[in-house]
């Protein structure tokens, strides 16, 4: 006959149990708040001022656009993460084409803010830019 002892976990089972439980968790919860913040697509307005028109252009993350003398890039993309005062916030990069003497040069390269442009604004002297959404 053979007799049976029942064995309980120790505490220390438990304690490793929880943590590897929290710490999956607290990863997953941090990786899926990046997706829902960031987009992949980021829309801009243009507007002529010698002609007053404005042009919706919509662009992709990483991918140049020309816009008669300009080559917009948009390299990152964000909203905010309070829905009572929405922020989009975005990366863009923008050359003058009609410049030749400095064709590495951006007139425009940093952060744009479409609550208030004016913290870092895009000075030209025939476009202007403003920020749309990001998606």
């Amino acid at each position: 006959m053979q007799i049976k002892k029942n064995i309980k976990p120790g505490k220390v089972n438990y304690l490793i149990f929880f943590l590897i439980l929290f710490l999956s968790f607290f990863l997953n919860l941090n990786s899926n708040s990046k997706n829902i913040n960031e987009g992949n697509y980021t829309d801009i307005k243009v507007l002529d001022k010698i002609s007053s028109k404005n042009i919706l252009i919509k662009l992709k993350n990483g991918e140049v656009k020309k816009y008669k003398d300009l080559m917009i890039k948009s390299m990152k993309c964000k909203n905010s993460e309070f829905d009572d005062n929405p922020e989009i916030t975005a990366y863009l990069q923008v050359q003058d084409l009609t410049n030749k003497d400095k064709d590495d040069v951006y007139v425009f390269n940093g952060w744009m803010f479409s609550s208030s442009p004016s913290i870092r604004p895009f000075d030209h002297p025939v476009y202007d830019i403003w920020l749309v959404n990001c998606y």
